[in-house]
């Protein structure tokens, strides 16, 4: 008997500690150009380049994707931006035989550490913009520019609608150290781009005692009932 009532306080604890494990990287929008969200980090590229001041993010598969203005065909500067930002084209692009600014088809964002939280200004949002979240190498979610709530994904280089600040974040304890922006279209310019580290710290000692104390109390009404049981039965 005290072995299955040993295991039935085990088994307890442990769904409440596991209770809150489920996971999720969810979209909000806000208008832009800047976050919303308190405690995060900013690339703002206004040097003319994508280096991170702050050292947690590095950038690959950067050539020319730093610009700034608008030149038809081939990008646009986000609605009220008058500085540099981010611009991203289908590789090898060429519109009346000239290149395209940004033709790398995708650009790579890779965390020193954990995140849960990464937002962007968005300009001239287009379905064909995407958006690939990675954890450990493990891709969690894609979101294309169709995803984002309340934009329309039309390309105006003017309507607020099209232009919109981007907020991933991630729910319930869920971290990520990837972004991938990519497009199969010309193009997906976007500013602004802001993170949060995520955080590491273990549970408090107090806060480790009370979450077990929790499952004793729930263990110790089983083993009550079992006992009650017992001698009615």
């Amino acid at each position: 008997m005290l072995n299955k009532l040993s295991i039935a306080l085990l088994g307890l604890t442990a769904v409440v500690m596991s209770s809150n494990s489920a996971s999720a990287v969810t979209l909000k929008v806000n208008a832009g150009p800047f976050s919303t969200y308190s405690d995060v980090k900013t690339v703002n590229f206004n040097d003319g380049t994508a280096k991170d001041p702050n050292g947690f993010v590095t950038y690959s598969n950067i050539t020319d994707n730093i610009v700034i203005g608008s030149k038809s065909s081939h990008y646009a500067s986000p609605y009220n931006t008058n500085s540099h930002y981010l611009t991203i084209a289908p590789v090898g692009s060429k519109v009346g035989g000239v290149n395209v600014a940004g033709s790398t088809g995708s650009v790579t964002l890779d965390f020193k550490e954990a995140i849960d939280y990464f937002g962007f200004y968005a300009g001239s949002i287009d379905e064909y913009n995407f958006i690939d979240i990675y954890s450990g190498g493990q891709k969690l979610k894609t979101f294309s520019g169709s995803d984002f709530p309340t934009a329309i994904a039309n390309g105006s280089w003017t309507s607020e609608d099209a232009n919109k600040f981007i907020n991933l974040v991630g729910e319930n304890g869920e971290t990520f150290d990837r972004v991938v922006m990519r497009t199969n279209g010309i193009a997906f310019e976007t500013d602004n781009h802001s993170y949060r580290l995520a955080n590491r710290s273990v549970p408090e000692p107090n806060a480790m005692l009370g979450l077990l104390a929790i499952g004793a109390f729930g263990a110790t009404s089983v083993v009550k009932g079992l006992k009650d049981k017992i001698v009615k039965g």
